[in-house]
């Protein structure tokens, strides 16, 4: 009984601290490009305050729905040796190194696409992802806003791969990263990534902010996380949007951009 009620205390402990790990991860990262959207447009985030709390509302909800599985799949792999997570260099060969990455990739881009599609059926646009979509234009604290119902079918991915598919501990953290900087980066209304990558060969089969913001702006294409693939072969892919023009501070919009006193457009 005892030692049933330590494992018991220890799942919640681990629990508790993946959710807080998954929580800091966000606030640090869409912070951080938060900040560095607004230094760079200033005025972005004008008279969005309320969107921006919402964000947060959900996005900690979220981290709760994401790092519960995952502590308790934690606590079980350094227990018991549950998953197919491993540790040692050599317990695969080299090269399962980055086709472990790809493969993680392409299974949660795949994943992402039908049920993110799914979620446009109108019904469950209406109670589910119209939370998402509520981002009116989505900000980097957009990433993780999502309905609790939205955020269980994406906390459920990872997690399922982990014991179908072998992959070292430092292959999945790059998996994570990759997954934590796109979701952030493809919602913060500019493009990071540079115009020759976007525009160019590469750029036709990944998903980059200029190709999710046509996302948000027509709603019924460009359903992918990472990979063009899927859109492309179910004929969803409608290319890249154009991004709106920043929001600009009050004396801006006073006195106009160009200093001609003509009013600054805002983003739709």
């Amino acid at each position: 009984m005892t030692k049933g009620m330590d494992a018991a205390t220890a799942i919640i402990i681990s629990a508790i601290a993946m959710t807080a790990i998954v929580a800091v991860r966000y606030l640090i990262t869409s912070g951080f490009f938060a900040a560095w959207t607004a230094r760079r447009f200033p005025g972005r985030l004008a008279g969005q305050g309320k969107q921006v709390r919402m964000e947060l509302f959900y996005s900690f909800l979220s981290a709760a729905i994401y790092g519960i599985p995952a502590g308790v799949i934690a606590w079980g792999w350094d227990q018991h040796g549950w998953t197919k997570i491993y540790t040692d260099w050599d317990a695969m060969p080299l090269w399962w190194l980055p086709a472990s990455l790809f493969l993680y990739l392409f299974l949660h881009d795949t994943w992402f696409y039908w049920t993110h599609r799914a979620m446009h059926w109108p019904p469950l646009f209406r109670k589910v992802h119209a939370v998402h979509h509520a981002s009116k234009p989505p900000t980097a604290w957009a990433a993780m806003s999502f309905h609790p119902w939205e955020a269980m079918t994406g906390a459920v991915v990872i997690p399922a791969l982990v014991f179908l598919v072998p992959i070292h501990v430092a292959t999945l953290g790059l998996v994570l990263f990759i997954m934590t900087l796109m979701g952030v980066t493809n919602h913060m209304g500019w493009e990071l990534f540079p115009r020759a990558l976007v525009h160019g060969r590469l750029g036709r089969h990944l998903i980059t902010a200029s190709h999710h913001e046509l996302h948000h702006q027509k709603y019924r294409c460009n359903y992918g996380l990472y990979f063009r693939f899927w859109d492309r072969l179910c004929a969803t892919d409608k290319g890249l949007g154009q991004f709106g023009v920043p929001r600009q501070p009050r004396r801006a919009r006073a006195r106009g951009a160009d200093g001609s006193g003509e009013p600054v457009a805002a983003r739709r």
